[in-house]
């Protein structure tokens, strides 16, 4: 298309459960939330070994409130979460101390395992007919962009 490449290319990836200076390992089970776990696999490693950044008592949770920027489970919820509007009134409550780290693993609980089980139901209808069309190589063909916006040289739309 004889543009310049991209020098960087910028992305963000989901914490290993342990939180902050950890990663995913498919060597190490517990690290991550996989596409093939059960709904019951999915909560018991969201409570199990999710890392909080709530406090260690509800009291001092609810006097000082948790830290979403190292919460796993409220930055699960980032990715997970379609409702913008919702995710900040969760962000507001557990930084307020409103919301308790297990209220916050259990919607984040429910969003994994919605999101998980219906990947599976999708995956369980690709056939070896369905991936082998997939798969098949054929020609890119490019027939140049239906909808061109001309552009002056000083970068307005004409």
């Amino acid at each position: 298309m004889k543009y310049k490449k991209p020098a960087l290319i910028h992305s963000i990836f989901l914490p290993a459960l342990q939180g902050p200076g950890s990663k995913m390992s498919s060597s190490v089970d517990n690290s991550a939330i996989f596409m093939s776990d059960t709904p019951n696999r999915i909560k018991n490693k969201i409570n199990k070994y999710a890392f909080s950044g709530g406090q260690d008592t509800a009291e001092l949770q609810r006097k000082l409130g948790g830290n979403t920027k190292v919460d796993v489970p409220f930055q699960y919820l980032t990715f997970f979460l379609e409702d913008d509007d919702e995710l900040e009134r969760i962000r507001i409550a557990y930084e307020k101390g409103e919301m308790l780290t297990g209220e916050l693993k259990q919607r984040c609980i429910q969003e994994l395992q919605a999101y998980v089980q219906a990947f599976q139901e999708r995956r369980a209808k690709v056939t070896d007919e369905i991936r082998e069309e997939f798969m098949r190589p054929r020609p890119l063909e490019w027939r140049g962009n239906p909808n061109p916006i001309v552009v002056d040289d000083k970068g307005k739309k004409q």
